[in-house]
């Protein structure tokens, strides 16, 4: 997909399209105009931007990377007192996970960056990296987890029970807290739902940890433990697909899942003078924001500025997407100019 040249400026946008800059049959030219606007938006799509305090997420982060960086140290100093590996494994898994709080923060603050002339649209587009980072992470983790257990199954070790009990309770208290900080950014942002991801995931593990602790002391049935970590990694691949398959689709351009096709191009061609839209592309700028393309075949001519900006609002109020590029073209154009070149020339060799 060929995407047109953006304006570095965030909010309005004023610059042409020109993903097809030839002359349309019947000797008219293209008149192409970009529609830009505010960025926020209140239709009630996740993929919106941040609700509140702007700085109410970059708070979320940093009490929580703060919690969970204590309570690795502590969790691992006590399971090697107590000689518990779920507890070393787990402090394992959360320093991944603190890992994965810091690249979400950071995307989040790379987010913020305004525009400049390399990167037109800022770094938003990090958020999307550090969602897919996020993701891969989980899985990582779930794997030396799952490693773990099974190594476990043939030799479970014996473990201070009591101890392994209070340290998890504590992690389910720290990650519970984590979590409940991130829990409504993660409805409206892929990015932040990574974070709340890892915490509801950590949290999972500890409450896996104290319930195998508290079978173990009153069992002394040591093949507990692993056979609930097993349990927990399940849990937690399955949570995490979701957000693995989302964030790969948006680093790949595709259409985001809030946002449907043919119900924008329907709309599109419900307005006023158009007869008919081609090369219509929508796709993700970041974890919160989208954008669109399009080309808006209009026999009687341009509508006016006016008429562009209020197609380009009805695009943002009803589908979530907050910078759209018009193009209107006057009499037929082909489908798609810059598709069918690609075509043409795979066509051609």
């Amino acid at each position: 997909m060929a995407h047109p040249h953006h304006h570095p400026h965030e909010h309005r946008q004023g610059h042409s399209h020109h993903s097809c800059d030839h002359d349309h049959p019947g000797g008219t030219s293209a008149a192409r105009a970009h529609v830009g606007h505010h960025t926020g938006h209140g239709h009630g799509h996740h993929h919106g931007h941040h609700h509140g305090n702007p700085s109410q997420p970059g708070r979320a982060f940093v009490i929580a990377i703060t919690l969970n960086s204590v309570f690795v140290a502590v969790e691992f100093i006590y399971g090697f007192i107590a000689n518990s590996t779920a507890l070393m494994a787990d402090a394992g898994h959360n320093l991944s996970d603190v890992l994965g709080l810091v690249l979400a923060y950071g995307a989040m603050l790379l987010a913020r960056k305004p525009p400049s002339q390399r990167y037109t649209y800022g770094l938003r587009g990090s958020s999307i990296l550090a969602a897919l980072g996020n993701a891969m992470l989980l899985f990582v983790a779930c794997g030396a987890i799952g490693w773990e257990a099974l190594q476990r199954l043939t030799n479970p070790p014996t473990v201070v029970s009591t101890t392994v009990m209070w340290v998890a309770g504590l992690g389910i208290l720290i990650n519970g807290l984590s979590a409940w900080l991130f829990m409504k950014g993660s409805k409206s942002d892929l990015n932040i739902r990574g974070a709340y991801l890892h915490m509801v995931a950590d949290a999972a593990v500890s409450l896996g940890v104290v319930l195998s602790g508290m079978l173990m002391l009153y069992t002394g049935w040591f093949l507990v433990d692993p056979l609930m970590s097993l349990v927990i990694v399940a849990v937690i691949l399955w949570s995490s697909w979701a957000l693995l398959r989302e964030s790969v689709q948006l680093a790949l351009n595709a259409v985001p899942s809030h946002i449907d096709p043919a119900a924008v191009a329907q709309h599109l061609r419900s307005m006023p003078g158009v007869a008919d839209i081609h090369d219509l592309h929508v796709w993700a700028l970041s974890t919160t924001e989208s954008a669109l393309t399009v080309n808006l075949v209009m026999p009687t001519g341009h509508p006016g500025d006016a008429a562009l900006i209020d197609i380009s609002q009805q695009l943002r109020d009803t589908f979530g997407v907050q910078h759209s590029t018009l193009q209107v073209v006057l009499g037929t154009s082909s489908p798609s100019c810059s598709l069918q070149q690609a075509q043409d020339g795979a066509h051609a060799q």
